[in-house]
C-alpha cells in the first residue's frame, strides 16, 4: 500500500505538469479551434530561460533564497515566452486564419521544428543539468513526498483556479467565450477579435513557462528535445479530459501521470506510453468528446 500510495503521489506530480501544458492547447483550440503543435516546444523554451536565469542568478549572487529564484524564474520565462508566442501568432497563424484547415496545422509543425533547431542551435544538443533546488523531502510512514512535489501540485491548482476566474468571471474571459462561438458575432458586438486571440496565445506560453520552469526544478535537467513528448503527451491529456475545457485539460493530465507512474511501478516501463495512449483510444470510443467536454455543435 505504502509502494501504491507513492506512486500516485508521483502521478500527481507528472500529470500537474501536463495539466498545466495542456491549458494553453485547449485555451487556443477552443478559440480559434486550432492545434498548436509548436507549445511542446515554447515550454522547453520556458525551461531554458529558466535555467539561463538560475545560472545567472548563481553567478551575480552568492546566495539568493530559492523562492525568490524560482519567482524570477517564472517570470522571466512567462515574460520570453509569452514575446515567442505573440510573435508566432501574429507572423505565422494569423495571416492564415481564415485558410483551408490544413495550412496552419502545417504552419504550427514548421514553428516546433524552428524553435527545436533554433534552442539546438544556440544551446547545445547536450543535456543541461542544474543543482538540486529543493531537496527537502518529508517521510510519512514509509511514504516520501519531496517539496518540490508540494509546490508542483500547489502551483497548479492556484493557476487553474485563477484561469478558470479569468475566463468565466472577467470582461477578457467573456470576449474569449464570444469568440469561441462566432468571432464575426463578437467583431459585429464590439469584441477585438485579434486581440482576445493574441492574449490567449500569451496566455497559454505563461502557463506553458511556468510548467517548463517546474520541470526543470523537478528534474534537475532539460534538453532541446523535450519539447516534444511533453507536448504530445499534453495534448493528448486536453483530448482525454475534452478540449475546450480548462478543468478537463487539468484532469486529463492527471490521468496520463496516473496511468504512467502506475504502469512503470507495476510494469515494464517501455510500454508506459503505449498504455496511456491506449487509454486514450479506449475513453474516446465511448466518450468521443472526452471527459469533460461539450459536444460539438454543427451550425446550419
Amino acid at each position: 500500500m505504502q509502494y501504491f500510495v507513492q506512486q500516485l503521489i508521483n502521478g500527481l506530480t507528472l500529470g500537474s505538469i501536463y495539466g498545466l501544458i495542456a491549458i494553453g492547447y485547449t485555451m487556443v483550440y477552443g478559440i480559434i479551434g486550432m492545434i498548436n503543435f509548436a507549445h511542446g516546444d515554447i515550454f522547453m523554451v520556458g525551461a531554458f530561460a529558466a535555467l539561463i536565469v538560475f545560472l545567472i542568478l548563481g553567478a551575480m549572487f552568492y546566495s539568493v533564497p530559492i523562492v525568490i529564484a524560482l519567482l524570477i524564474m517564472m517570470i522571466v520565462a512567462m515574460l520570453l515566452t509569452s514575446l515567442y508566442n505573440w510573435t508566432i501568432e501574429k507572423v505565422a497563424y494569423r495571416p492564415l486564419r481564415g485558410s483551408f484547415r490544413l495550412a496552419p496545422l502545417i504552419t504550427a509543425i514548421g514553428m516546433s521544428i524552428v524553435l527545436s533547431n533554433f534552442v539546438q542551435v544556440t544551446q547545445g544538443p547536450r543535456n543541461k543539468p542544474v543543482p538540486p533546488m529543493v531537496s527537502k523531502v518529508y517521510t510519512i510512514d514509509g511514504i516520501s513526498v519531496s517539496l518540490k512535489q508540494i509546490i508542483i501540485v500547489l502551483v497548479t491548482i492556484v493557476l487553474l483556479a485563477l484561469f478558470w476566474y479569468l475566463v468565466n468571471k472577467t470582461s477578457l474571459g467573456r470576449a474569449q467565450r464570444a469568440c469561441e462561438q462566432d468571432q464575426k458575432m463578437a467583431a459585429l458586438l464590439g469584441v477585438d477579435v485579434d486581440r482576445t486571440i493574441s492574449i490567449t496565445f500569451i496566455m497559454g506560453a505563461a502557463l506553458a513557462a511556468v510548467a517548463g520552469t517546474l520541470f526543470l526544478m523537478y528534474y534537475g535537467v532539460v534538453v532541446f528535445s523535450d519539447g516534444f513528448t511533453p507536448g504530445v503527451k499534453a495534448f493528448t491529456a486536453a483530448v482525454l479530459g475534452g478540449i475546450g475545457s480548462l478543468p478537463g485539460a487539468v484532469l486529463g493530465g492527471l490521468m496520463i501521470g496516473f496511468i504512467e507512474s502506475m504502469w512503470s511501478a507495476y510494469f515494464s516501463i517501455d510500454y508506459k506510453d503505449v498504455a496511456a495512449f491506449s487509454i486514450l483510444a479506449i475513453v474516446l470510443i465511448f466518450l468521443p468528446s472526452g471527459i469533460l467536454g461539450r459536444p460539438e455543435v454543427e451550425k446550419v
